[in-house]
């Protein structure tokens, strides 16, 4: 199926169960960036930390070979039941990011990771899994720069979305000590969620906000070998 039959084809069914992250602002503007690909049915696809499972599915209404991978069964299950619901099939492996395809190469890799900063930079625990991320919002950002090299093909393409608050000019400097180009391809500006806003006077003392913002700019960066 191309992106412009997608496009007037019924939207997605989504279950989300407690726990497991929702699509949202960043889930669609990842989308957006996808769609350009040109996902066709020989397309190796992986989707790394993949939540709801709903990026995924639609790699593989696009025709793509789509391998989900999350470290959370419960996601992994939504995953699942989202393929069934849309009629379609894709493979899901649990595991830690890159470690759950060990030897494998992709064409193109997508990640929705947890980006959000947090005041307790511990392993996050319950519904925080989804979004916290460490004091600077990169413990997974960093790893996902680092292993990407090793997943994708010569030709493969990494797209990564996260919010300006965690530092986009680390990011495109970490994937180019690991050997990729990257750049942003697509950006949205949105006001604060719950979480952010709950956290505005710990933001504002990390420096990570100014005094006074209540607006989070969310990236897609492209990478792709050099």
């Amino acid at each position: 199926m191309t992106a412009d039959a997608l496009t007037a084809a019924p939207p997605l069914r989504c279950w989300v169960p407690r726990g497991v992250y929702p699509p949202q602002t960043d889930s669609r503007l990842l989308g957006r960036a996808m769609r350009r690909e040109g996902v066709t049915a020989w397309t190796d696809v992986l989707d790394l930390g993949t939540g709801s499972g709903i990026l995924a599915v639609e790699a593989a209404r696009l025709g793509g070979r789509v391998t989900a991978v999350d470290i959370s069964w419960r996601a992994l299950a939504a995953t699942w039941c989202n393929a069934l619901l849309n009629g379609q099939t894709l493979s899901v492996r649990h595991g830690d990011l890159a470690e759950a395809v060990p030897g494998r190469r992709f064409d193109l890799v997508l990640s929705n990771p947890p980006y959000v900063p947090a005041p307790d930079a511990g392993p996050p625990r319950g519904p925080a899994r989804a979004w916290d991320a460490g004091h600077d919002g990169r413990q997974l950002i960093d790893r996902i720069c680092d292993t990407a090299p090793t997943l994708l093909r010569p030709t493969g393409t990494l797209l990564l979305v996260h919010s300006h608050l965690c530092d986009v000019g680390a990011t495109l400097t970490r994937l180019s000590d690991a050997g990729l180009r990257g750049k942003v391809v697509d950006r949205t500006r949105l006001p604060f969620g719950h979480v952010l806003r709950s956290r505005m006077a710990w933001l504002n003392g990390q420096g990570l906000t100014a005094d006074g913002t209540t607006t989070e700019e969310l990236v897609v960066i492209r990478a792709e070998h050099t």
